[in-house]
């Protein structure tokens, strides 16, 4: 992954809509969809592109008067990542205190089988 830091959670919305895209995506294509959740100002998205661009997780180029963004790091890159600084920060690294915190938290049989079965897909 090219971008090493966490992302904090107004810039995480962004790219997350980024990622459900089709590259490039517009600053309007981000607004209009960020605005079915909620409402940022146009200079805060700006913000957010400008230091995801910054930090290595967007690219920009400009076409005419706009800028067109198109994502660096993908959804599974950074979710990979994320996963992995999560239980190396609250599990020790452990992921038999991760997999006891999951059994506690409620977690279905269903959901277990699920977990199971893409393991042993990726393990293959």
């Amino acid at each position: 992954m090219k971008a090493s830091c966490s992302l904090p959670d107004g810039e995480l919305e962004i790219m997350q809509i980024v990622w459900q895209c089709e590259p490039p995506v517009s600053r309007s294509v981000i607004e209009e969809t960020l605005g079915r959740q909620k409402r940022l100002a146009p200079s805060t998205i700006l913000t957010f592109l400008t230091r995801l661009c910054d930090r290595g997780f967007l690219r920009a180029e400009r076409r005419g008067r706009t800028n067109l963004y198109t994502p660096l790091v993908s959804r599974r890159e950074y979710l990979a990542k994320e996963s992995r600084r999560m239980l190396d920060r609250l599990y020790g690294g452990s992921l038999s205190a991760f997999a006891v915190s999951l059994c506690d938290s409620g977690v279905t049989k269903e959901e277990v089988e699920a977990l199971r079965q893409m393991l042993e897909e990726d393990a293959l």
